[in-house]
């Protein structure tokens, strides 16, 4: 049974690999996210999306603006929260925040991720002596902030309120309550993990080794999780339709879902994944002003962070590839060599002559 394990491991490995693996995942996902989002889509009345938009109040996006800002700055701490893992102590805080700010909003909207957030992330931290290792060992730590977060409140919330979730995966409520206490028991298993270790637990090997934070930091790394969701969670709701009445646990547990499938698809701004889920598992909610909330909502979450990351990271580049150097340049220049001036009494005098 091992051989015959161990053999299907090696033709997976050489015949299809992970990397195929999660790109067939991902065409899956955006393939029958478009098929429901047209679906979903037929009949909706334009006029009523507008002036569903048009009875948003000002408080009320104002105060999911707010909300959305907080969860941008809890976010900042995960970028942080690895410097500090991985013992990079002289990176302060107003960089890691640049760092995290930037590649999340512009990775997220580009798509692929792994490859444009890293990058961003290279760019930033290389000024501070960061290698491409500690920038991968950053990317994996964050990225475990995000999965850990959503994780925990997601089991949560399929425990408490299984039919909300089944509204998107389809599956009975009990069985999604099992997958619910499943979560939760996998987080409690990697706690006790990483508490029984002799020291900090590492993974990797050869040139890549990450060591794991402590089970006390790890309960932080999931609260910065929980928060960050939170927030974003809140936003929604304070935009979402305000009839029929909507709980706030239904909600979150639908917009994790559809916020993970949107991670998974890897659709730039998980356009068309997150709002095809949103639509489907909120289907007591009127179509029109469920597209007009989600419309607000990218404008705020997606549109101008996105915007506002651009235009910092262009003014950046600006001023440490054109401004900084030419300042520089001018301070190595030699002064210019003062002329002397003549006067009556240095002229020789000829005429005596």
């Amino acid at each position: 049974m091992q051989q015959l394990l161990s053999t299907l491991g090696r033709v997976f490995r050489e015949r299809i690999g992970w990397k195929r693996l999660g790109i067939v995942a991902s065409l899956i996902i955006v393939t029958i996210a478009i098929m429901h989002l047209f679906r979903t889509l037929k009949g909706v009345d334009t006029a009523i999306v507008l002036t569903a938009l048009a009875e948003k109040s000002q408080g009320q996006i104002a105060l999911a603006a707010v909300c959305v800002l907080c969860a941008f700055f809890t976010l900042t701490f995960y970028d942080l929260f690895a410097l500090r893992t991985i013992g990079k102590m002289h990176v302060p805080y107003r960089i890691a925040a640049l760092s995290s700010f930037t590649s999340y909003t512009i990775g997220h909207n580009i798509g692929a991720t792994v490859f444009t957030g890293g990058a961003i992330r290279f760019r930033i931290y290389s000024d501070w002596g960061l290698t491409a290792i500690d920038v991968a060992k950053i990317c994996f730590i964050s990225g475990l902030t995000f999965w850990l977060g959503n994780t925990f409140v997601l089991g949560i919330g399929m425990i408490w309120h299984p039919a909300a979730a089944s509204s998107i995966d389809l599956l009975p409520e009990s069985i999604n309550q099992l997958i619910g206490v499943g979560l939760l028991a996998g987080i409690g298993i990697y706690l006790t993990w990483i508490a029984t270790g002799k020291g900090r637990r590492k993974l990797g090997k050869d040139g890549w080794k990450v060591h794991l934070p402590s089970a006390p930091l790890t309960a932080l790394q999931i609260l910065i999780g929980v928060v960050d969701l939170g927030f974003c969670a809140f936003a929604m709701y304070l935009l979402a339709p305000s009839s029929p009445d909507l709980d706030f646990v239904t909600l979150s547990v639908v917009f994790i879902l559809a916020t993970l499938l949107g991670f998974a698809s890897h659709a730039p701004g998980s356009l068309g994944v997150f709002d095809a889920a949103m639509l489907v598992g909120l289907p007591m909610l009127g179509k029109e002003e469920l597209l007009a909330s989600l419309l607000v909502f990218r404008i705020l979450y997606f549109l101008i962070p996105f915007a506002t990351s651009i235009t910092i990271l262009g003014i950046r580049e600006l001023w440490l590839s054109v401004i900084l150097p030419w300042q520089q340049s001018r301070k190595l220049q030699p002064a210019p060599a003062v002329a002397q001036s003549s006067s009556p009494q240095s002229k020789p005098k000829q005429a005596a002559e």
